[in-house]
């Protein structure tokens, strides 16, 4: 009989500081309108058409706001990074899970960014979380939690680990430059879960992932000195087709990997209890759920409250729609996640007893 593996336990949490629009505002005025709004990464088309497809339709809405419907960033303070913020969702992860660290026997991480340049963090959190397990790093930018998730489970099903760590974040506020609109739009935070062996028939019934090569180009990495911290540091940026191809390819990678996963586990979309997507832009919950025709109240979107937090979105929204909508055990979650210049994919969980971490609010101080 095959193993089947699932979430034993899921923790969110976030950095310190947050920045509303305000801040942009106070700072910023010149962003505001003329020049710098045609350079905003979610520009309105240059050539409207007369029958806007799903993904313009629901943006069509946001194009009044230059802010388009981002609210709250959650971003870290001077002496926070990205281990900070990993090392408190896995130790939060481990506790709800209750199982001894001993017998933890994998770490997986995936970090957009890394604090050293070039070196993942898992060993580093191995260490600091007194492991002995193995440690790996896994990239695949804003999928890298579905992609962690997909090969714990895998590892477990096959019987090579028992107990898989996964911990994902990212850290756009280090990475994107203030006066960039592309930060309106970017957050921090992190999140991670240990995958083991579930009852049967809960857990991750079936995956699909594709590769994204259509946006390699659409968001560019820079080497540059950075004479605060006095040494160089990564920088993103988008270029100016981003907007164009990030439209154009959307439904298709979600259209094609829910129907791959869907088909893998022998179900439809009509059996799909709750649906839980990446959510990049505000308007992304309500174009996937216009595209797979499914009920928009039976989805979630964090967006308005912590922005586009990259590779920790799936575990937040996750997270949030096990206690806001709520799932419970039992019900079939459909999970999508897409991510520039790295992968696409759905996946089929059947929600089990998976024990939450602790709420991540925190004190925060308002920048």
């Amino acid at each position: 009989m095959t193993t089947s593996a699932g979430m034993r336990s899921l923790a969110i949490t976030f950095p310190g500081g947050l920045k509303t629009n305000d801040y942009w505002r106070r700072h910023y005025p010149q962003m505001l309108g003329g020049p710098m709004e045609k350079r905003n990464v979610w520009a309105a088309p240059e050539e409207p058409r007369e029958a806007p497809d799903a993904f313009d339709a629901e943006m069509e809405k946001y194009l009044d706001d230059p802010f388009r419907g981002a609210a709250e960033r959650r971003v870290l303070l001077p002496h926070e990074n990205a281990m900070t913020i990993e090392t408190r969702a896995a130790t939060m992860a481990l506790e709800a899970a209750k199982i001894p660290r001993a017998e933890v026997d994998l770490v997986i991480a995936c970090s957009l960014f890394h604090d050293r340049m070039g070196i993942g963090h898992a060993t580093f959190l191995a260490g600091e979380l007194g492991l002995t397990s193995a440690a790996w790093n896994l990239e695949t930018a804003c999928s890298g939690a579905f992609a962690v998730f997909e090969t714990a489970c895998a590892l477990v099903r096959a019987g090579q680990y028992r107990n898989v760590l996964g911990v994902v974040s990212c850290t756009y506020s280090r990475s994107v430059e203030e006066h960039d609109t592309m930060s309106w739009f970017s957050g921090d935070g992190a999140g991670a879960f240990v995958v083991s062996e579930v009852p049967a028939g809960e857990g991750l019934v079936a995956s699909a992932m594709l590769h994204s090569a259509e946006t390699c180009k659409a968001f560019l990495l820079d080497v540059v000195d950075d004479p605060k911290r006095d040494k160089q540091v990564v920088r993103l940026r988008s270029d100016r087709s981003a907007s164009k191809v990030l439209r154009q390819v959307s439904e298709p990678y979600l259209r094609k990997t829910a129907d791959m996963a869907l088909q893998k586990a022998g179900l439809r979309m009509s059996d799909i209890d709750w649906l839980v997507v990446n959510t990049p832009t505000a308007w992304y919950a309500s174009f996937c759920a216009r595209v797979l025709d499914f009920d928009r109240a039976r989805t979630i979107d964090t967006f308005p409250r912590y922005a586009n937090c990259g590779p920790a979105l799936m575990p937040v929204n996750l997270y949030t729609a096990a206690v806001e909508l709520p799932i419970r055990r039992g019900d079939l979650v459909l999970l999508h996640t897409v991510g520039s210049a790295s992968s696409s994919g759905s996946a089929i969980v059947r929600w089990g007893d998976v024990a939450l971490g602790p709420s991540p609010g925190l004190p925060l101080e308002v920048l």
